[in-house]
């Protein structure tokens, strides 16, 4: 047991608020858990509740990794993650606002450098 709270129905509720207004809708959610390293110093993994949901071709996952503190990131491949440069948001709506801008920017741009070719 980590001692991090699971992700509440008011943080689901923001999660999906927001991408309904990106989308249009709000694509399907999935509730998981991610191991990871929360402090650079240490190896020890933590289990963090998660939330994932795809979009097109690209995945996207908000892990809490405290009572109010948020990572993110999306990928295409194992080998495409990106992340927003911000490595830990203490609110949740500006974590879903700038993942979701910056994969929108990601994606003008490598279609952008598509057309050019």
């Amino acid at each position: 047991m980590s001692g991090i709270p699971d992700i509440s129905d008011s943080e689901l509720w923001i999660i999906k608020s927001t991408l309904e207004e990106r989308y249009g809708k709000s694509p399907e959610i999935q509730l998981a858990e991610t191991e990871m390293r929360l402090n650079r110093g240490k190896t020890e993994l933590v289990t963090c509740p998660t939330v994932y949901w795809e979009a097109g071709d690209c995945h996207f996952v908000v892990v809490k990794t405290g009572d109010r503190n948020y990572r993110c990131q999306f990928f295409y491949r194992i080998h495409q993650m990106y992340g927003t440069g911000v490595e830990e948001y203490d609110d949740l709506t500006e974590c879903m606002v700038t993942l979701l801008q910056v994969q929108a920017d990601h994606h003008a741009h490598e279609h952008a450098a598509g057309d050019l070719g």
